[in-house]
């Protein structure tokens, strides 16, 4: 993981069209020397896992705003681990009320974050996150 960029693919699951959220994360991810796929809007849990495996991501992290995220999510991580991408770490940012948050990390996504989230948390997670599941 030392000899490369960590590979981050930023996804925004179903019909939310709002990206701005997803964009500045994005950016941030860049600017801390990752490098990032973006999606766009309105993408299927199919397309995200797709992108995923074409991308050989290290890291997928979803941009949800439209209240699908208990149906969204957790297929998402189910089709990575159809396609042997159980190692690859799923978070959620985005509108999550915190009664949501323990069936997603049931579900497998590992960490969600919320609005005002500091991006440098953000960063330093999936720093974490990607050099844990690299040694799995």
């Amino acid at each position: 993981m030392e000899d490369r960029k960590i590979r981050v693919l930023i996804a925004k699951p179903g019909l939310d069209g709002h990206d701005r959220g997803a964009k500045v994360v994005a950016r941030a991810l860049r600017d801390a020397g990752m490098e990032v796929i973006y999606t766009g809007i309105r993408q299927t849990p199919e397309m995200i896992v797709e992108a995923a495996l074409q991308e050989d991501v290290d890291v997928v992290g979803l941009s949800i705003l439209s209240g699908a995220h208990m149906a969204l999510c957790p297929r998402i991580v189910e089709l990575l681990r159809q396609h042997g991408m159980e190692d690859v770490p799923v978070l959620v940012g985005g509108i999550i009320p915190d009664e949501d948050k323990a069936a997603l990390k049931a579900a497998g996504i590992r960490e969600v974050f919320g609005p005002g989230t500091p991006l440098q948390e953000i960063i330093d997670f999936i720093r974490r996150e990607a050099r844990t599941s690299a040694k799995a």
